[in-house]
């Protein structure tokens, strides 16, 4: 039996974000239409090398394919120390009919780039239709990588930023704006720049609230993207108070999202969560209704998230004949 091995930069050139979109959406409603076997991801926390590294497995009926992802982050010592990036991600995909494994791949990319894909899904799903102005709360490589993808879906007309790195933000700034040309306003305050907000994205490693309840305005659509651990918070809970919750996974995000927190202060109940977003998408409950309420997606991501994507650049694979194969046995 023949694996195929695929590098970095070939999975790069093997799909475009317009496609990952696709198979993020295509991942949701599968995930609600009991296609879809996913066990809890494990996650190791190594503080004294101050990474982590999570494990998560899917089946997905739809393609027969098993995906299996491990996922480093946080190792800020390793292209210093060991030569190698602060994040690092390996995907192995079997054949679902057999349990052969049919392909390696680098995971980093894919890991970034679907979860780009989710705040585009979440956008066209949840915020308003005149939504204009992006506030990104945090300016690493996942906050580039959601303005790669809600470009696909709407029209950005300015992005408000803030981080506590002023290094790290310049970069940001400079970068959006030779990327897309889109002006990038740097925020004098957190609060400054949530105020300004139709879309806020928040993409950091918090452990603590960083966003206050009183700076969001009526009608905001929040992608939460940075907590996807137990402890981990990027949120005031009382934000929670009223919104529209949407989730990727119930059982992932009261335990490792944003959503964790309104829970543990009972600031709602598991009952108030609106929808898991595949029922959205399917039609099976509604996303927004009128343009003055909150919403909230709380993303964890999800194996079957690595399962679409990766199974579409497997298929590219073979179609363009890209990559290595090698045996076993």
């Amino acid at each position: 039996m023949k694996t195929l091995f695929l590098k970095k930069e070939q999975v790069r050139k093997l799909i475009s974000m317009k496609e990952v979109i696709g198979t993020v959406e295509e991942a949701y409603k599968a995930f609600n239409s009991n296609q879809v076997i996913q066990p809890p991801y494990i996650g190791i926390e190594l503080p004294s090398h101050r990474g982590e590294i999570d494990f998560k497995l899917g089946y997905y009926q739809g393609n027969e394919m098993i995906s299996m992802k491990a996922s480093s982050g946080g190792f800020k010592n390793n292209p210093e120390e060991y030569g190698v990036p602060n994040g690092m991600g390996t995907i192995l995909l079997f054949d679902g009919r057999n349990g052969g494994l049919v392909c390696v791949m680098d995971g980093s990319l894919i890991t970034g780039l679907r979860t780009g894909a989710c705040g585009a899904v979440s956008v066209k799903a949840l915020a308003r239709k005149n939504a204009k102005k992006i506030t990104s709360i945090g300016t690493g490589n996942q906050a580039r990588m959601q303005i790669r993808a809600i470009t696909e879906v709407m029209k950005i007309e300015e992005i408000h930023a803030w981080d506590n790195h002023p290094e790290t933000l310049a970069n940001y700034k400079a970068d959006i704006e030779r990327e897309f040309g889109i002006p990038v306003v740097i925020a004098n305050s957190k609060k400054e720049a949530v105020a300004q907000a139709d879309i806020l994205i928040t993409t950091t490693r918090g452990k603590g609230s960083l966003v206050e309840a009183e700076w969001i305005k009526p009608g905001t659509h929040i992608v939460a993207i940075g907590t996807d651990a137990p402890g981990k918070q990027e949120l005031d809970p009382e934000i929670f108070r009223g919104a529209k919750v949407v989730v990727d996974s119930i059982a992932q995000c009261i335990e490792k999202g944003e959503t964790q927190h309104p829970l543990n202060q009972k600031i709602m109940a598991k009952g108030d969560i609106h929808a898991e977003i595949g029922e959205i998408l399917l039609g099976k409950k509604p996303g927004r209704e009128n343009d003055e309420e909150v919403t909230i997606f709380d993303s964890t991501g999800m194996a079957i998230q690595d399962n679409t994507t990766a199974a579409k650049i497997y298929r590219n694979a073979l179609e363009n004949k890209v990559g290595a194969f090698f045996e076993f046995f």
